[in-house]
């Protein structure tokens, strides 16, 4: 990474975090995805952020999730713990990624932490993993591309999981 890229690494380590909580939010099936300012057009990634000092892994998810999305959501299961280590500039941050499956049975999407948050929007899982990947990928981001990897684990995990259970409307 670059050293504006590294900054934003940083920048989301307040208080000494380094992880985040991203909510891979399923309806039928639909994923719902956020653009932040400055991504390439067609660049949209699964909502993630950080649980602050006292508040429980629940409650930050659930927060993030309303924040970004404007959904309120049910946590379903884990996903993925992805560890890493972002490097760049003669440094290296240690960071780990939660991936939580989450649902939600509202159709209306819409931030509300617009400064962070340009857009909200449900994607198919073929959008996801086609041309959204695409753009993910030759944004030139290496936080882009790393969002789009985790991206892609969270969807064949769920396609495996729906695959398994049917199609039928159950929950997953």
């Amino acid at each position: 990474m670059n050293e504006q890229q590294l900054s934003l690494v940083k920048r989301g380590q307040r208080n000494g975090r380094r992880h985040d909580v991203t909510l891979f939010i399923v309806r039928d099936d639909s994923v719902a995805l956020v653009r932040k300012p400055g991504y390439a057009p067609g660049a949209y990634r699964a909502p993630s952020g950080g649980v602050e000092l006292g508040e429980s892994f629940e409650a930050g998810a659930l927060r993030e999730a309303r924040e970004e999305t404007g959904l309120e959501i049910r946590l379903e299961r884990y996903l993925i713990r992805c560890e890493v280590d972002f490097r760049g500039a003669g440094e290296s941050i240690p960071w780990v990624s939660h991936v939580m499956l989450a649902s939600s049975d509202t159709v209306s999407i819409a931030p509300i932490d617009t400064h962070e948050i340009e857009e909200a929007r449900w994607a198919t899982f073929e959008e996801v993993a086609g041309p959204i990947r695409s753009a993910l990928l030759s944004s030139g981001s290496p936080g882009l591309k790393y969002r789009a990897e985790l991206d892609g684990m969270a969807l064949q995990l769920v396609r495996e999981r729906l695959n398994a259970v049917g199609t039928s409307g159950k929950q997953i």
